[in-house]
């Protein structure tokens, strides 16, 4: 590293630290040359690559601009939209590559979009997953229902006394439930 104030090529590093949210990692130096200190911070650059095949640093504000107008209208607040955004984030820095297409950042915002509104998350699909008939609108809204179906009877199982099931619990599809007489 430079220094800033004599162009020396060599620094120290003094201390190392994590900033609050753990992107970057800020670090203490001093210039050997002529004593003095400076501050450095470095990120991990991430990279989305665009369907032209031109590469652009992500962009939170990008996610935010674009989950918002699939949000107009909707009772969304701008700190959901952030928290969105950072979910999206965290959830593409995951995958561990240093460059991902546009097409994976778009998955990445499905899924915490789908849980923050549901007519927001069928607005941004129709877009993203270019929806061309009411037939896609009705298959998403028939995926839709049959998740919250399944996450109502899963929820509903929770509720139950444990070791209790349903009355026709254990009997197989078809066959007539076997009465004492």
């Amino acid at each position: 590293m430079h220094c800033p104030f004599c162009r020396h090529t060599d620094s120290k590093v003094i201390d190392s630290r994590t900033t609050e949210d753990g992107t970057a990692i800020r670090r203490r130096r001093a210039c050997p040359e002529c004593g003095r200190r400076f501050t450095t911070i470095e990120t991990a650059t991430l990279l989305v690559v665009k369907r032209s095949g031109v590469t652009e640093p992500f962009s939170r504000d990008k996610v935010v601009a674009g989950v918002r107008k699939a949000c107009q209208g909707r009772p969304v607040t701008e700190d959901q939209l952030a928290l969105l955004a950072q979910r999206v984030e965290e959830a593409v820095r995951a995958s561990g590559v240093a460059e991902l297409p546009t097409h994976e950042v778009g998955l990445a915002i499905l899924g915490p979009l789908r849980e923050l509104d549901l007519v927001a998350y069928l607005r941004f699909a129709s877009v993203y997953r270019a929806f061309e008939s009411l037939e896609d609108f009705e298959q998403a809204i028939a995926e839709l229902r049959g998740a919250e179906a399944d996450a109502e009877a899963a929820a509903e199982a929770a509720l139950r006394p444990h070791g209790e099931q349903d009355e026709d619990a254990g009997v197989e599809p078809g066959a007539q439930p076997v009465t004492a007489p």
